[in-house]
């Protein structure tokens, strides 16, 4: 999966192709007008050259600065008004050659003026984090209606009609009200493609999803707290604090990890403040009651037991039989 900072560096790489295509069309602009009206291209030329003169007061350190800038500042304001006159006595609108801004509130920078990120950018890093979700739990026209039940048979089939149905309905009603889920059942039973369809419906919502494996998470909290360099740094924090504060975690494969102190206190971390900010989290794990209690701490173990709607995954392993009904 791509890291946090690859993510805002691709959305800040499509905030500037914005920028530049907004150069390009008001250059555009200015030829059409340059040609229709010689005058404003003259103008243009004056004030460009008026920056250059308040340059050169600033540099020279001049006595008369003040009274230089307050000239430059009189010619500029006239320029500017004869040029508004031009436009608009040719029919162009007179804000015809101003800067285009798809974002007015940081110009296209990314950042406002207190170096806070702007919404703009805050909104395509979220569009980067859906596109690299889906690709991850390959949602590209993955959906509940291709979960083949099928695959089930007996009682693992009675099962995987409740799970299925409940899982369903989970991502249709998602809200603050839905509860923590946790999926439970041996390898290849759908828990990971069951958790891809909730993203993907959640995510249609305008909700906040956060995909990642128990091992990929907690290296984060490990790299937030170990690392010395500043950009492993940066990232794994950006990545901590996404984990904490979405409105949907699915944290896959819990039990695959290296256990570790450290590991239970990242585990803790997560589930306690999730529950107490009242977000919501998927939990998928191959291990039974038993192994969890064996391998968590009883603060985990209970936190999991009593604030999780446990959904079961029976069967055998759908890999396994896809590989058979290839062979047969």
């Amino acid at each position: 999966m791509a890291t946090d900072g690859k993510l805002l560096a691709r959305a800040r790489e499509r905030i500037a192709e914005k920028k530049a295509a907004n150069a390009a069309a008001l250059g555009k602009r200015e030829a059409e007008v340059y040609a229709a009206v010689p005058e404003i291209r003259r103008i243009d030329a004056a004030l460009r050259a008026l920056v250059r003169e308040v340059l050169d007061v600033a540099a020279n350190r001049r006595v008369d600065a003040a009274a230089a800038l307050a000239d430059v500042e009189n010619k500029s304001l006239n320029l500017c008004a004869a040029r508004t006159e031009a436009l608009v006595a040719h029919g162009f609108p007179a804000d015809y050659l101003d800067e285009i801004f798809a974002c007015p509130r940081c110009r296209d920078t990314g950042y406002l003026a207190n170096g806070e990120s702007c919404a703009c950018l805050k909104a395509m890093y979220e569009e980067e984090r859906a596109k690299e979700l889906s690709s991850l739990l390959q949602m590209g026209e993955e959906s509940f209606a291709d979960f083949n039940l099928n695959y089930y048979t007996g009682e693992a089939r009675a099962c995987m009609d409740l799970t299925f149905a409940a899982a369903k309905e989970y991502a249709v009603r998602f809200d603050g009200d839905s509860p923590n889920l946790l999926f439970q059942g041996g390898t290849g039973l759908g828990k990971t493609f069951l958790s891809g369809c909730i993203a993907k419906v959640v995510l249609a919502k305008g909700c906040s999803v956060v995909y990642e494996t128990a091992q990929e998470a907690f290296g984060a909290f490990e790299e937030q707290k170990f690392s010395r360099d500043a950009e492993t740094y940066a990232a794994a924090s950006e990545k901590v604090k996404r984990i904490l504060s979405c409105e949907l975690l699915i944290l896959d494969d819990l039990g695959t990890e290296l256990t570790t102190n450290f590991t239970q206190s990242a585990l803790y971390h997560i589930i306690n403040s999730r529950l107490t900010a009242n977000r919501k989290t998927v939990i998928s794990t191959n291990l039974s009651d038993e192994e969890l209690a064996a391998r968590y701490t009883p603060q985990i173990v209970s936190r999991i037991a009593g604030e999780f709607d446990t959904l079961l995954f029976m069967g055998r392993d759908i890999r396994a039989i896809r590989r058979e009904q290839r062979y047969n």
